[in-house]
């Protein structure tokens, strides 16, 4: 999401008129096996987009982004990755692998999806009942369950493949975009939200109006 908001901003500026917006993550190389509150939620992929120039009222309506860095300690990994998982048979006591609190994160993201969402929709003018669809950070099914009901929105309403893939970061996103526009589930004009979370801890989120074949296509 934040790759895609500074890519639009590019657009927007006239200092290009076309973007490719990647995201990708590959964490199991960051997770202990042994760990079962963790191996067993992360995946592998990568997903994208392209925006581009248009006249119509398409695309990127409104973005929030957010940090919070008080809360860095419930979502990381020590060295940032420096050390391959590997090096934790050489030393024991230091543990390069993904690290996180989930209750914390639960809470964390619960509430930051929603105020996240509601300020997005609530910049363009918008209510929930004018969108169509809200594609979520694929991180927990009950983290979406509770963030939707925040929302008020109906289980149809929502898009949801961690079933799949589990949660794979920084690529979710552009995965449960480009699967909901394959399924056919998004229409020329269909307003929809988008919102994620992740370390750092951070978050965002935005309101896209879908343009088939126009300004935003997966």
């Amino acid at each position: 999401m934040t790759a895609l908001s500074v890519g639009s901003q590019f657009i927007n500026a006239g200092v290009y008129k076309r973007a490719l917006v990647i995201g990708v993550d590959t964490l199991t190389r960051y997770v202990d096996y042994s760990d079962r509150s963790t191996c067993v939620l992360f995946g592998d992929g990568a997903g994208a987009v392209v925006i581009e120039a248009t006249g119509e009222p398409r695309g990127l309506l409104s973005t929030v982004l957010g940090a919070d860095g008080a809360g860095h300690k419930h979502l990381y990994v020590p060295g940032w990755g420096g050390l391959v998982p590997e090096s934790a048979d050489l030393f024991p006591e230091y543990r390069p692998y993904l690290q996180m609190n989930g209750k914390e994160v639960f809470r964390f993201a619960v509430q930051v999806m929603g105020d996240a969402a509601v300020e997005a929709v609530e910049k363009v003018g918008l209510t929930f009942d004018d969108i169509a669809m809200l594609i979520p950070h694929q991180a927990n099914l009950r983290i979406i369950d509770a963030a939707a009901r925040r929302l008020d929105l109906p289980r149809e309403r929502v898009w949801v493949n961690l079933d799949r893939y589990g949660n794979t970061s920084a690529a979710s996103v552009p995965i449960a975009l480009c699967e909901a526009a394959d399924s056919g589930a998004l229409e020329d004009g269909m307003n929809i939200v988008v919102v994620a979370f992740g370390a750092g801890l951070a978050w965002a989120a935005g309101v896209i109006r879908w343009g088939a074949g126009g300004v935003f296509n997966p």
